[in-house]
């Protein structure tokens, strides 16, 4: 009896690129993967030829393990494989189960032939599924050739399944057998990942996270840039209620499908928001209210250690969104101010936020602390010393000093 196991293959794309410190990205990815599958008895996780193997994940958690790995930063692509000895009848036999599973795995109407015209009504003549073996032999030492093992696999394939039929341009199934020196590998399925680079390689952010679409879309971006992002949400309460706050945590656990290390930090906004209310002049109000965020922002980051902040700002979006707003608002920050969505249009940063999982949690109808502040006529184009002037009055240090004082890591996986 042959024995054939499960594994997955998992592509990883720009990190390749890399030159000398190629290893250090690729560690950082291999220490994810370990981590993702932490609780998953019995895996192990290995690289060779440019990508890395995991095996010994229980049959049970196959698709869960596979929706973990697929959201790894760096990680290009998932496969789950049948692994076989490098045995030509071994190989036959994972080739006949996959092409077997796979073709069960079509759904009904996706193999469907021509019209057939009727006396009363048009009928689609069912097909036979088509499969196609593309076999790359890497192990030299393997006795067949890569066609002559091909031709081998498709005729033990078509003997074994029935209702089966060849087609090498246009296969409902493709199945690629990888012949290595450590085993042979046959899969046909291949999961799309985020790509770009693992986490934590370019180092620590803090992400202003509102509740609404774009923020957590720019959050993401940041993760899959190889950032290892902390949330920072501004929280008046009263102002705003406990389900704002609420939708801000769920759309937290979203995000760490992407980085499970991110933490979330609520700050106490109501009494800067008062001030602002009472002794800043109406137009400026959100202009002066974004520049108190960045300095509340800036302390977080120094005492976590980050490199920047990052937001889900859109140039020309709203008024305090245009270039003139954007230079006077990120002159209170200490940090750099990076804007990931900065060039996106409103319908493709939905688009994103639907891939991710966010999008429904932010329509929820609960306003942040910026959507209930608008004026009826914000400043478009802010000066600088327009807005010193319009904020003059304000106890800038003291407003800071107490609202970061008060901020708590909120507990996201105990709500």
């Amino acid at each position: 009896m042959a024995k054939i196991g499960q594994a997955f293959l998992i592509r990883y794309g720009e990190i390749a690129l890399k030159g000398q410190n190629r290893s250090e990205f690729e560690s950082a990815l291999e220490r994810h993967i370990r981590f993702a599958l932490r609780d998953m008895e019995g895996s192990s996780t290995w690289k060779a030829h440019g990508r890395f193997y995991v095996e010994g994940v229980p049959e049970e958690h196959s698709a869960e393990a596979i929706e973990r790995l697929s959201k790894l930063p760096g990680v290009v692509s998932v496969s789950p494989a049948l692994k076989a000895e490098n045995r030509i009848q071994d190989i036959k036999d994972a080739c006949i189960r996959a092409v077997s599973a796979a073709a069960g795995n079509l759904r009904e109407g996706t193999v469907t032939g021509e019209v057939v015209t009727g006396a009363r009504d048009e009928l689609t003549v069912r097909r036979k599924p088509t499969f196609k073996i593309d076999v790359r032999r890497s192990d030299k030492r393997f006795p067949l050739t890569s066609p002559e093992l091909n031709q081998e696999l498709g005729a033990a394939v078509l003997r074994a399944v029935r209702g089966i039929a060849v087609d090498v341009h246009n296969p409902d199934i493709w199945l690629k057998v990888e012949v290595r020196d450590v085993g042979t590998f046959v899969y046909w399925q291949e999961v799309p990942g985020p790509g770009g680079l693992p986490l934590g390689v370019s180092g620590k952010g803090i992400l202003l996270l509102s509740g609404g679409i774009d923020s957590p879309v720019a959050g993401y971006l940041a993760i899959k840039r190889g950032v290892s992002i902390d949330a920072l949400h501004f929280w008046s309460f009263p102002i705003t209620g406990e389900r704002a706050r609420d939708k801000v945590v769920e759309i937290c656990k979203i995000l760490r499908n992407y980085n499970p290390f991110l933490n979330l930090y609520i700050a106490p906004f109501t009494k800067i928001q008062t001030a602002i209310l009472e002794k800043c002049p109406e137009r400026f109000r959100v202009t002066v209210m974004r520049r108190m965020m960045m300095r509340v922002a800036s302390r977080l980051a120094e005492k976590q250690h980050a490199l920047a902040i990052f937001t889900g700002e859109n140039l020309g979006q709203v008024a305090s969104q245009t270039l003139e707003s954007l230079r006077v608002i990120e002159d209170a920050s200490a940090y750099p101010v990076i804007r990931p969505l900065i060039c996106f249009d409103k319908q493709e940063t939905v688009k994103l936020a639907k891939e991710i999982g966010t999008y429904e949690t932010s329509c929820l109808p609960y306003e942040d602390c910026c959507t209930v502040f608008v004026p009826k006529h914000p400043v478009t184009k802010p000066k600088l010393d327009q807005v010193l002037e319009a904020e003059k009055d304000l106890d800038i240090p003291g407003l800071v000093a107490e609202c970061v004082d008060g901020i708590e890591k909120f507990p996201i996986d105990e709500s």
